[in-house]
């Protein structure tokens, strides 16, 4: 099996002082190697190939076969990192909750034990028939969250 620690290292080393940063490395028992990286901005094919190549010049392939991915992190996948939650800050996330609880707002602030949250509900307002449409503003724990994501509204 490849040392993915020497692959953390080999990518964490390259990307420093650039916007861009190591979300995951993923190894299955075959040896299929998939690295993960994000940005404050975008993440360019370039900079995938680049890396790729790096990582590949680092193993030789006759001591250890492997296959290696390196890949940007993608629209719809749940963020990981802190750093990737404060890069959606300001924008519409969708929350899954442990307890089943599915959450559409946007993230206000995120720090490394909770985010703040603001989202539209109809709550029932003491005299008036009808439940009313309030902002409400919320903190969750981040032990409470069984995934976030970027929500993506089509409308």
């Amino acid at each position: 099996m490849i040392d993915t620690t020497l692959i953390q290292k080999i990518v964490e080393q390259k990307l420093e002082g650039t916007d861009m940063f190591l979300v995951e490395i993923k190894q299955t028992p075959s040896n299929e190697i998939e690295v993960l990286i994000d940005s404050d901005s975008s993440v360019n094919i370039d900079s995938c190939v680049e890396l790729n190549r790096l990582v590949n010049d680092a193993f030789d392939r006759d001591q250890e076969d492997f296959e290696l991915t390196v890949a940007s992190w993608g629209i719809g996948q749940p963020l990981k990192l802190l750093r990737q939650y404060k890069k959606m800050i300001g924008r519409e996330v969708e929350i899954v909750l442990k307890n089943g609880a599915k959450l559409i707002a946007e993230l206000k602030d995120a720090d490394g034990n909770s985010v703040t949250v603001e989202f539209q509900e109809r709550v029932a307002v003491e005299g008036k028939k009808r439940k009313q449409l309030v902002t409400t503003v919320r903190q969750i724990s981040l032990d409470e969250i069984k995934s976030t994501k970027e929500y993506i509204n089509f409308r």
